[in-house]
């Protein structure tokens, strides 16, 4: 049967009420589609829509009826202001996959490109859980984008599988490119000497990541392994330090107009989570390198991503499935990246490990390397003692003295 262009106003005739939906999130989400949600309303019944969330880039509420509900991993305040319909799971993105596996989406509700000339349709910067799953799901809704790039990799969707589409031009969602600020560079220069040439890289989003890779340019056959890349990401496929081919593997692009319109560099490889997040996959590499960012950092070596003073702000996200990668890797290594101090240096995020808000989203044998612009902590191979001195080198100076007499107290215990 031919896939059906419905009106907008005609989702509820093809979407039957109840069950999980997936829908296209991140720099993919579809605003059409979630004003279609909403106009459709009780009729949907006690659907629960879930994606990859964003906090400042997703703002829909994903509300049909009442009875509607959203399954989220990461917290944005939209999602934060309806806690009576909102499940927060704070999952790493393995355990995301095993949950959809075992609850497979009922539907798929996803921004693409048009079909091209073999009728393929492309997820374009968002190949995370949709390729994966678009298969099982017995409903497959489309919001057709012509302002959709076409990525490389994964081959898309046929039109022919679509059940029902819509048109209609929409932006797709994004950041400003911004320059680094001189914290966000001296953290890079502290960073960049412990990734040589040859390395395979997966960092996250923001200032710090960008940065350290902006730092890379000089370096040789490089390659990215990640969830996610930004503008950074395209900076470094274009200034010679890549490997040749298709060294770039990535699941999800969010950024710039402009790191849009240059994903149709060769080097751009998109691929689902079964893919980017392949412990085996990542971990062959042999110098895995993984460059994130953090809130906090205790004087174990703890590091805290999730809770923010206005509460949960995000989920582990991936960075624990790559550090369990850089474990497999011959030279992996483990870098944590994050300004010394906050609140314009009213706070040290090197802390007392009892300060620490929220559950600890690496545990201190998954950190290698802790950085801010005051140097950098290798901990590997040190105890207790060495760890946390080496920690509190790198803290905010006016917090050293303070830090060192808590651990003198914390080290009488052990």
């Amino acid at each position: 049967m031919a896939p059906r262009r419905i009106d907008t106003d005609a989702l509820a005739s093809v979407l039957p009420p109840g069950g999980l939906t997936l829908v296209s999130s991140c720099s993919a989400e579809s605003d059409l589609l979630a004003a279609m949600v909403a106009g459709a309303g009780e009729a949907l019944g006690d659907m629960c829509f879930s994606g990859i969330f964003v906090p400042g880039l997703n703002r829909p509420t994903w509300r049909a009826g009442p009875d509607s509900r959203v399954l989220t991993f990461f917290q944005t305040p939209e999602l934060r202001a309806e806690p009576q319909r909102v499940d927060f799971r704070p999952l790493c993105y393995g355990q995301i996959s095993a949950l959809y596996a075992a609850e497979p989406p009922r539907a798929v509700l996803f921004m693409c490109s048009p079909p091209d000339e073999d009728g393929m349709c492309s997820f374009g910067p968002e190949t995370a859980f949709i390729p994966d799953f678009w298969r099982s799901a017995t409903v497959r809704v489309a919001h057709i984008n012509p302002a959709m790039p076409r990525t490389r990799g994964d081959p898309g969707i046929p039109f022919a599988e679509l059940t029902a589409f819509v048109e209609g031009e929409q932006v797709v969602k994004g950041t400003p490119e911004s320059a680094a600020d001189p914290v966000a560079q001296a953290i890079a220069r502290h960073a960049a000497p412990f990734i040589g040439d040859g390395a395979t890289l997966q960092t996250g989003l923001g200032k710090v990541p960008d940065a350290v890779l902006d730092a890379l340019h000089d370096r040789r056959d490089l390659r990215l392994h990640t969830g996610l890349v930004g503008d950074a990401g395209l900076r470094l496929v274009r200034s010679g330090a890549m490997a040749p081919g298709p060294s770039a593997l990535v699941g999800v692009a969010i950024g710039s107009p402009a790191l849009y319109a240059g994903l149709d560099d060769p080097h751009f490889q998109f691929r689902p989570v079964s893919v980017t997040h392949d412990l085996r996959l990542a971990g062959s590499a042999g110098h895995l390198v993984t460059v994130n960012s953090a809130l906090e950092v205790d004087l174990f070596g703890q590091v805290y991503s999730e809770i923010g003073p206005k509460g949960a702000m995000s989920g582990p996200g991936g960075a624990s499935d790559f550090a369990a990668a850089a474990r497999l890797s011959p030279r992996g290594l483990r870098l944590v990246c994050l300004p010394a101090d906050a609140a314009k240096g009213a706070l040290s995020r090197v802390i007392d490990p009892a300060e620490a808000r929220g559950p600890a989203s690496l545990a201190r044998l998954d950190t290698d390397v802790v950085v801010t612009e005051h140097g950098a902590a290798d901990l590997r191979g040190k105890g207790h003692d060495a760890r946390a001195q080496a920690l509190i080198a790198i803290a905010a100076p006016p917090f050293r003295d303070m830090l060192a007499d808590r651990w003198r107290r914390i080290s009488d215990g052990l």
